[in-house]
């Protein structure tokens, strides 16, 4: 075995330890897992017991009394004309008075109240006090932006009926909720409501104020309600319906969940892909309802206390009423950690705007952390290389097809080094295929697999070739790959902005809608995944002639695996980001650019061939000096040896 083959060997091993290392949870993580799920079990164990004691003793209080009837089957009554009932286990008759009907609740009619600023509109409903409805003024939905009518129409994050915000406690032992109470109107601005709830002898008051940006400040005051409610018993009860806003529901749905900042400043979420539900372990600092290009990020002064605290998220099922409108179902009873409701009060911040790393940043709060850029080393390159470097394009005016094609450009310059080294390995290996062919010729038979192996690696020592100096380059390229699949489908840059045939990069593009639903594939045909696999399938053809047919039986056949990806493509990446498929597609073209700019101008492989002749007979001349063999070539012998003896007494 050659330097170069050992070093390669060296460098791949200690990469694949290090994502290796860098994807394993820690051990704090999997031991906060195994408590998480320690508690829930619990909970839930705790729950059922409750449920099954409760209904006993309800079976209890209801079978013991028997109506008691006359002759005709008329339940008897008292003079007073309270109901008689019988007590099956002690005989004893029970004189009840008739349940008098409950008067209905009174019906409370909200009014909507309007605040608005430069970017936000908001509305607040009397009725609960609840934040009604959000919209944001300098961006719309998709159904919206491709009627091009010259106008914005504000986006809708959600509408009157979607969210409540409501507080619920116990209150002289009942459970009490002020979302379907009356408010009335202590006074009113454009940019601030103040609203006020009569609780007994106490109130609540709601405050909204409209601050700069995307920020909605949100003030809770109770007061004189000491006695009645205690103060650690008072949640605030957050349900949010996210309307869709992007062409592609299905795409939001998959990355959309619940988001939070636990109070050691670490994120968690829920599941992006099925129903879940967690309970606080931790008190956190803020919670988001995160979709694709948008996010509502409530964030209180104090934090929320986790005793009683818990978030969920719920995925609709074809056949719901909002299937096709809503992206999912966000909950959260959060415990506002009061210290009196004699004179308590909680203030928050809420968030309502884009998933903007630019503008998310500014708050220095983490909440940029919620973009899905992708884990360890794939987010780093987002953040620190892949982020800045389109942003800085975007925003020195180039059109963003433009920007991204530069981005492309850039990128592939850096990785340089790492392609022409890609390169000189390929050729060196083209160069020996005929040898290395004439070699799996001469040991047809699997028992002279060891002979074969020994054939091949003096013919790479000998040649300074390596088969795996091809593999360590690309290992440094597939984190790039790797973190921009993270990136431009998460990129708001990308959002409703078109280029060439396709008329927003954040969705797939579209060059043919067939009019109904192809199974794996879709409903349409995206041009640029097309363009993307037809140049991914050239450049597996220009490289299929280093790889070796394998002539072991039952081994895959690896030209047919290299060709059988770019198909897959087609399929994986239609409903995926045009943005996405258009920077996979000009890599790859650049790429097979470059192979064939190096080939012309910068390797001679004839003078390459030439070398590699010239180090095989130094390597001869040096062969024939005694020289001490390596501890590791000398137990390949042996072990050729051994198996060679073992064949000859199989035949005997």
């Amino acid at each position: 075995m050659d330097k170069n083959t050992i070093i390669g060997l060296s460098l791949i091993g200690v990469l694949l330890i290090g994502f290796t290392y860098l994807s394993q949870p820690s051990q704090e993580e999997i031991k906060a897992k195994e408590k998480k799920e320690l508690a829930e079990k619990k909970r839930k164990e705790a729950n059922k017991k409750e449920e099954k004691a409760k209904d006993k003793k309800d079976k209890e209080a209801t079978s013991t009394l028997v109506a008691k009837k006359d002759d005709k089957g008329i339940q008897l009554k008292d003079a007073e004309g309270n109901l008689i009932f019988t007590n099956s286990i002690t005989k004893k008759d029970t004189a009840i008075a008739p349940k008098k009907a409950a008067a209905p609740a009174p019906v409370v009619k909200g009014e909507l109240l309007r605040l608005e600023s430069d970017k936000m509109i908001v509305d607040v409903n009397t009725k609960g006090g609840v934040l009604a409805a959000v919209q944001l003024k300098e961006f719309e939905s998709y159904r919206n932006y491709v009627k091009n009518d010259g106008k914005i129409t504000p986006v809708y994050l959600f509408r009157e009926g979607d969210n409540t915000n409501e507080l619920e406690f116990s209150l002289n032992g009942k459970n009490y909720t002020t979302g379907t109470k009356a408010f009335e109107v202590v006074s009113q601005s454009k940019d601030k409501i103040v609203l006020k709830h009569q609780v007994e002898t106490g109130s609540i008051e709601f405050t909204y104020q409209l601050k700069e940006g995307y920020d909605l400040a949100y003030d809770i005051a109770v007061k004189d309600l000491n006695g009645n409610v205690q103060p650690k018993s008072v949640m605030l009860k957050w349900n949010t319906k996210m309307r869709a806003t992007e062409r592609l529901l299905t795409e939001q749905r998959r990355v959309s969940t619940v988001c939070f900042q636990t109070a050691d400043k670490q994120l968690d979420y829920l599941s992006e892909v099925a129903d879940d539900v967690q309970g606080l372990e931790q008190d956190v600092n803020w919670i988001a309802y995160k979709q694709s290009y948008f996010s509502s990020i409530l964030h209180p002064e104090d934090g929320f206390k986790m005793k009683g605290s818990k978030v969920s998220i719920k995925n609709y099922k074809a056949g719901d009423d909002e299937f096709f409108k809503i992206i999912k179902d966000y909950k959260s009873t959060l415990n506002l950690g009061l210290s009196s409701t004699e004179n308590g009060s909680a203030s928050f911040n809420w968030y309502f705007g884009p998933n903007d790393y630019e503008v998310l940043k500014t708050y220095n709060s983490g909440y940029d952390d919620i973009l899905n850029w992708g884990w360890g080393i794939f987010r780093w390159i987002n953040l620190y290389a892949v982020q800045p470097l389109f942003d800085w394009l975007v925003n020195s005016g180039i059109p963003i097809g433009i920007a991204i094609l530069l981005l492309t450009f850039i990128l592939k310059l850096i990785l340089m080094p790492v392609q022409w080294k890609m390169f000189v390995s390929s050729a060196k290996m083209r160069i020996l295929k005929p040898e290395i062919d004439a070699i799996n010729a001469k040991y047809p038979n699997k028992e002279d697999a060891m002979k074969k192996q020994m054939d091949m690696m003096s013919l790479y020592r000998e040649s300074g070739a390596s088969p795996l100096s091809g593999c360590v380059p690309m290992l440094f390229q597939m984190p790039i790959l790797l973190a921009v699949f993270r990136f431009f489908p998460g990129s708001f840059d990308l959002r409703q902005k078109s280029f060439l045939w396709a008329e927003d990069l954040s969705s797939y593009d579209s060059i043919w809608d067939f009019g109904t639903y192809i199974p794996v594939y879709g409903d349409h045909m995206s041009l640029f995944t097309l363009l993307m696999a037809a140049t991914t399938l050239v450049y597996t053809y220009l490289n299929s002639s280093n790889v070796t047919q394998q002539q072991q039986p039952g081994m895959p056949n690896m030209k047919v695996i290299m060709y059988f990806f770019p198909v897959m493509m087609i399929f994986f990446f239609n409903n995926y980001s045009a943005g996405l498929s258009y920077y996979y597609f000009i890599s790859t073209l650049m790429t097979i650019v470059l192979m064939f700019a190096i080939k012309k101008f910068f390797v001679n492989e004839a003078k390459l061939k030439e070398k590699m002749a010239a180090s095989r007979v130094k390597s001869a001349d040096k062969a024939k000096t005694p020289k001490k063999k390596s501890g590791f070539m000398q137990r390949l012998e042996d072990m050729q040896r051994q198996q060679q003896e073992q064949q000859k007494n199989r035949k005997k």
